[in-house]
């Protein structure tokens, strides 16, 4: 059974890619706060089709809770696919932002993705193969007024990405980052942009580079406008 460890798919982008990916077979540990949105995924993609569903506990704002479900997803064996979903986007003014709220928006989107993968990527090396997927956004590549903490945030994920694609090469571990630009979620909500796709649009572009795609697009960037 392949496996697929996915972040943050209580909604949106993430619970449309993990039930994209139990429509493939994939087997799930899906990781992020308890809650009944998350039980429903865990439903829902067992409902899909997946062969096991396995939800772990976890606030990302806390590194070391964060390391704590590091090693036990690593017991589990070297997954097939790693999605770093799990994000968080203030919207406040930087003289305004408090340092907490910059620190946990640093924790979630950037910090966590770095715990998990440096707990994951030693068995997946070892084994030669696996996908890692970066969930990033269009303020990876822009500014956006009221979102500092959240931008540099994302631009700091596409740094973080592109050093570990070079430190994978010839590893058969291939790693990249999918920035999807206003995307119809709950996210977007209150943000004065409409959206231009669909959380579905965006896990089946996910999905595609963890399953099918090239190996050549190791360290590559996909960005999405939407239409």
């Amino acid at each position: 059974m392949k496996l697929a460890v996915v972040t943050g798919a209580s909604r949106g982008i993430g619970r449309a890619t993990a039930l994209e990916l139990a429509h493939r077979g994939l087997g799930l540990a899906l990781v992020g706060r308890a809650s009944p949105a998350q039980d429903e995924t865990v439903e829902l993609a067992r409902r899909r089709g997946s062969p096991s569903v396995r939800a772990f506990a976890c606030d990302l704002a806390d590194a070391v809770a964060t390391e704590r479900i590091g090693s036990e997803l690593a017991a589990l064996g070297p997954p097939d696919v790693l999605v770093h979903n799990a994000g968080v986007a203030p919207r406040v003014a930087v003289e305004a932002t408090a340092t907490a709220v910059w620190e946990e928006t640093l924790l979630v989107n950037l910090t966590a993705p770095f715990l998990l993968t440096r707990a994951l990527v030693p068995a997946m090396r070892r084994e030669g193969k696996g996908r890692i997927v970066f969930v990033g956004s269009i303020s990876s590549t822009l500014g956006t007024a009221r979102q500092a903490a959240y931008v540099a945030s994302k631009w700091g994920l596409v740094g973080f990405m592109k050093s570990l694609a070079e430190e994978l090469k010839d590893t058969g571990v291939v790693t990249l980052a999918v920035l999807p630009g206003s995307t119809a979620t709950r996210m977007l909500e209150g943000s004065g942009f409409e959206p231009r796709m669909s959380a579905e649009d965006v896990a089946k572009t996910i999905v595609h580079f963890a399953l099918d795609a090239p190996a050549a697009h190791a360290g590559g960037v996909v960005e999405m406008f939407g239409v």
